[in-house]
C-alpha cells in the first residue's frame, strides 16, 4: 500500500505570489496612467465643465454682476424670442454659415486635391496655404481692411480697372460686408482644412484610380465615383467643424466690422458679448449663450444623423 506523501509546509500557498504580484501590477499601472490624465480632467472640471454649469444657473437669472442673481426662471429665454437684436444675429449666423461652409469646402478641397500631386515646391505652397490659420486675427483684419477700402483700396483698384465703375463698399455697405468678410474668414481657414483633406486623400486606394482609370472613366469621374465616397469620413468630420466653427464667429467680425454697419454683421457670439461685457446683463447674456449652445448641438447631431443613414 502506497502512501501520498504531504507536500511540503507553504507550497500550497506558492501561486498567491505571482496574483499579488500581478495585483500590484495593475494597480501600479492605473496610478500612473491616472497621474497622466488627472491634470486634464483637473483642468476641464475647473475651467471648462464649471463655468458651464454655473452658465446654465445664470440664464436663469437676473445678475448685473454688482448685485444679488435673482431667479426670475424662463423670462430671458421669452426675452429673446422678443427681441429684434437676438433674431437679426441669428438670422445673420446662419446667413454667415449658409456662405462660409460650402465655400471652405470647395476651396480648401480644390487646394488638397491640386497639392496632392507631386508638384515641384509643393511643400512650400503648403505651407503658404496654412500660414494664414496661425496668423493673428488682429493683423489679417487690419491688412483686409485696407484691401477693402472702396476708395483706395487694390481690390476696387482692379475692378474699376476691368470695367466696373461703381464697385461694391464692401465694409462699409450693409449688403457687402457679410460677404467681405466671409471672404477673409474662407481665406484663413482653407489651409487648415487642406490639411484635413489632404490626410484623407492619403487614404485613397490608388488601385481603385488606376481600375478606373483602365475602364475609361474621365478625371471628373474618378473624382466623383472614386475620391468622394473614399473622402466621406473627412467630409463628414470637417463639414461638422466648419458648423460649429461658423455658429460660433466672433473674433474676425469683432476687428473687420464690429457688427457693422448698422447691425448687418451682427452675429450670436458678437450678441452674447455685448449683452454680457457692454451692457452688463449677464443673465441675459447666458441665456443667448445657451439657445446658442442647443443650436449647435442640434445642428451636429442632424448631421450625425443624416450621416449615418447615407452610411448605412
Amino acid at each position: 500500500m502506497t502512501t501520498t506523501e504531504a507536500p511540503p509546509s507553504g507550497t500550497a500557498l506558492r501561486p498567491a505570489a505571482p496574483i499579488r504580484r500581478r495585483s500590484a501590477l495593475r494597480r501600479r499601472n492605473a496610478l500612473i496612467g491616472w497621474s497622466f490624465i488627472l491634470p486634464n480632467f483637473i483642468g476641464f472640471g475647473f475651467l471648462t465643465l464649471l463655468p458651464v454649469l454655473i452658465l446654465f444657473y445664470m440664464a436663469f437669472t437676473n445678475w448685473n454682476v454688482f448685485g444679488k442673481a435673482d431667479w426670475v426662471g424662463l423670462v430671458n429665454f421669452q426675452r429673446l424670442l422678443g427681441d429684434g437684436s437676438f433674431r437679426i444675429a441669428f438670422l445673420n449666423t446662419l446667413y454667415y454659415s449658409v456662405m462660409h461652409i460650402p465655400l471652405t469646402i470647395v476651396v480648401s478641397l480644390g487646394l488638397a486635391l491640386l497639392l496632392n500631386n507631386k508638384l515641384r515646391g509643393v511643400a512650400f505652397f503648403r505651407t503658404a496655404a496654412f500660414f494664414p490659420y496661425i496668423t493673428s486675427i488682429v493683423a489679417i483684419a487690419v491688412v483686409w481692411n485696407l484691401l477693402f477700402s472702396p476708395d483706395y483700396g487694390p481690390i476696387n483698384e482692379i475692378l474699376r480697372a476691368i470695367g466696373i465703375s461703381s464697385p461694391p463698399g464692401w465694409l462699409t455697405s450693409s449688403e457687402w460686408a457679410m460677404p467681405a468678410v466671409v471672404i477673409v474668414s474662407t481665406w484663413r481657414d482653407m489651409g487648415y482644412y487642406m490639411i484635413l483633406f489632404l490626410a484623407g486623400l492619403q487614404t485613397v486606394p490608388r488601385e481603385l484610380h488606376e481600375a478606373a482609370r483602365v475602364d475609361g472613366a474621365s478625371v471628373w469621374q474618378r473624382f466623383v465615383n472614386v475620391t468622394l465616397p473614399c473622402l466621406r469620413p473627412t467630409m463628414f468630420f470637417v463639414t461638422v467643424m466648419l458648423t460649429i466653427n461658423s455658429f460660433k464667429i466672433f473674433d474676425l467680425i469683432l476687428v473687420m466690422t464690429d457688427g457693422g454697419p448698422g447691425q448687418s454683421t451682427l452675429v450670436l457670439s458678437q450678441f452674447i458679448y455685448k449683452k454680457g461685457f457692454e451692457e452688463s446683463q449677464f443673465g441675459y447674456a447666458s441665456a443667448a449663450a445657451v439657445a446658442l449652445f442647443f443650436l449647435c448641438i442640434l445642428v451636429t447631431i442632424g448631421q450625425f444623423l443624416w450621416n449615418k443613414k447615407r452610411s448605412a
